[in-house]
C-alpha cells in the first residue's frame, strides 16, 4: 500500500523496478507538497502585538513578524506569551517595517513559536 494514499496496486514483474522508482518519486513529491502546504497554512504574518498574542494564545502555529534585534524585546515576548524566535529566514523582505512589540524599526523578519 502506498504510504501517502493507502492505495494498493497490482504491478507486473516486467518493469517492476522502473515502476517502483517512479512511484517512490511520486510518493516523495506528494508527501513533500503536503508538508509545505501544512507549513504555509500555519504561518501567520502580523503587524500588531495584539494579533500576535491572539495567534500564539490560540496555538495556531508560527507567527511571522518584524523584530528590532533587541534581546530585551524577545525577552518581553517570551515572558508575556511563552513564544521565542525560532527562525531568522535567510530570505528577508527588501523593506522592513517596525517591530510590533517595541515599535522600533526592524532589523529582521523572524518566525516566533512556542516550544512544546
Amino acid at each position: 500500500a502506498r504510504r501517502d494514499t493507502r492505495e494498493k496496486a497490482t504491478v507486473p514483474m516486467a518493469g517492476l523496478s522502473d515502476h517502483i522508482a517512479a512511484l517512490l518519486e511520486t510518493i516523495q513529491d506528494a508527501i513533500f507538497q503536503k508538508a509545505l502546504k501544512f507549513r504555509d497554512d500555519h504561518i501567520f504574518t502580523v503587524n500588531d502585538y495584539d494579533e500576535f498574542k491572539q495567534i500564539i494564545a490560540a496555538d495556531k502555529g508560527w507567527v511571522r513578524a518584524f523584530w528590532d534585534g533587541d534581546p530585551a524585546t524577545e525577552a518581553r515576548v517570551k515572558e508575556e506569551t511563552k513564544a521565542t524566535i525560532r527562525c531568522i529566514p535567510f530570505e528577508q523582505p527588501a523593506v522592513l517595517g517596525s517591530d510590533p512589540v517595541s515599535g522600533q524599526p526592524a532589523k529582521h523578519e523572524v518566525l516566533y513559536a512556542k516550544a512544546y
